[in-house]
């Protein structure tokens, strides 16, 4: 435990509280929106476009906003995109409480916060680097992670709780609190800065192409990138598959109870990274993590059982965090500091952009392919229909194995390609081993120790 609360964690362990509180605060505002939205419309189609409309922006805007976050000082871009999506949080109270509350000015604050979290994210993520050392880089992220997964564990319950106590405006004043909180605590803090040689400025497009080049000329890095768009588009599956496939032979409680167990183990699968750090060799927690995944959804589709299910939610979800934090930590410790932001703006564009892409695919799969094979008299009732059965839910098992065996395959060709394989031995680091972290008075800022010419921007 001293080692999570030595000075060099200290400064991160303040943010990351400060951010855990304002996820907390959005995470209520976003179920009780939801729930407002549906309650008003009925519909099921306004209601996924409040997924829509927060995910989109950050689609298409991170290249640009990676590149204008290296620009910038991160310690402020994290305060305005904090205080911008507050405003929109603020936004939304004062027209609820006016009676003036729009499903339109929902989606159109919706989008303006998702910009302003894009920001905030992309600068977090590019300063975590200079704010812990790199040996403990793995172990920050888990706990990133696990603030995350608590915020999807408990935001709900609470929210259903609060909604009936203190109704929408009590929950929405909670949220705008939530965000001072969370700025507070980023005017206590200061992050140590770049040298300022490595701000020249250039054309926003220049440095973004300058971005995908320092991915495209490292191999390992490409492959990993690849390997998780992989990832992220069977996650997109699963996503989709995993409700339809339980309410075919079970309760919508037993659903509820599947997720919310799931949730659980992506809770305690952060837990652990954060406790343990992953291996010494960061590339064996990622290849392994989701070859296990990729053998947990293989076993998961052959049997409609609740417990079977259940088991294999809360495994694939315990791997997640486990695979995300190893990976963070390669490319924060081989990505130069100076073209994080640019560079991690790209691969969340490129990991988030394969989740709608899965969304669209899943329903025809499912409806026009995979079912009919697997009805009692469909094509293959007498061959795989032996083995896994056949009827309803039955085909969407078939893809889940099918899932799980193309999984498998990716790591097994990615572990043979030795740029992958070795990339933590192949790619220098381009960080010290113990960065001057800034502790929380604005006296004891540190510096970034000057990077050699060899491992800079090429």
């Amino acid at each position: 435990m001293s080692r999570l609360i030595s000075p060099q964690m200290r400064t991160f362990a303040i943010i990351l509280f400060g951010q855990l509180i304002s996820m907390f605060g959005s995470g209520l505002t976003g179920f009780a929106l939801g729930v407002w939205v549906y309650q008003e419309t009925g519909s099921v189609t306004q209601y996924a476009l409040i997924s829509l409309f927060t995910i989109l922006p950050t689609v298409v805007l991170s290249p640009f906003i990676g590149a204008l976050v290296d620009r910038w000082n991160r310690r402020w871009v994290m305060f305005m995109g904090d205080a911008g999506a507050g405003l929109m949080s603020l936004t939304i109270a004062l027209l609820f409480f006016s009676g003036q509350l729009t499903i339109g000015a929902i989606y159109v604050c919706l989008m303006l916060a998702s910009v302003a979290n894009t920001f905030q994210w992309t600068a977090w993520a590019a300063s975590t680097a200079l704010l812990v050392p790199k040996q403990q880089l793995a172990r920050a992220n888990g706990m990133i992670q696990a603030a995350g997964a608590l915020t999807q564990i408990c935001a709900p319950l609470l929210a259903g709780v609060l909604l009936e106590l203190i109704e929408m405006r009590g929950i929405l004043l909670i949220d705008v609190v939530s965000f001072l909180f969370a700025l507070g605590t980023l005017l206590i803090v200061r992050f140590p800065e770049l040298a300022e040689n490595t701000k020249a400025r250039r054309a926003i497009g220049q440095e973004i192409t300058e971005g995908w080049r320092y991915i495209r000329e490292r191999p390992g890095l490409m492959g990993m990138l690849l390997l998780f768009a992989s990832a992220n588009f069977t996650l997109g599956l699963v996503q989709v598959l995993v409700p339809p496939l339980v309410l075919t032979f079970a309760s919508s409680t037993a659903l509820g109870t599947v997720l919310s167990i799931g949730g659980v183990g992506a809770l305690l699968g952060s837990l652990a990274i954060s406790i343990w750090g992953g291996p010494r060799r960061k590339v064996y927690g990622v290849l392994g993590g989701i070859f296990v995944q990729g053998a947990i959804l293989l076993l998961g589709g052959f049997r409609p059982s609740v417990p079977l299910i259940t088991v294999a939610t809360f495994l694939f979800l315990f791997c997640f965090p486990i695979v995300g934090s190893c990976s963070q930590a390669i490319w924060q410790t081989k990505i130069a500091p100076e073209i994080q932001g640019r560079v991690f703006a790209l691969r969340r564009m490129v990991a988030l952009s394969a989740s709608p892409v899965a969304y669209l695919l899943a329903g025809p799969l499912v409806d026009q392919v995979f079912e009919p094979l697997l009805l009692p008299e469909g094509a293959l009732a007498d061959s795989v229909g032996q083995v896994i059965g056949v009827g309803e839910g039955r085909g969407i098992g078939l893809l889940l194995i099918l899932l799980g065996l193309g999984t498998m395959l990716v790591v097994i060709a990615s572990w043979l390609r030795p740029q992958i394989r070795l990339v933590e031995l192949r790619l220098p680091d381009v960080i010290s081993d113990t960065p001057k972290a800034a502790e929380a008075s604005p006296s004891t800022a540190g510096q970034l120790p000057q990077l050699d010419a060899s491992e800079t921007l090429p």
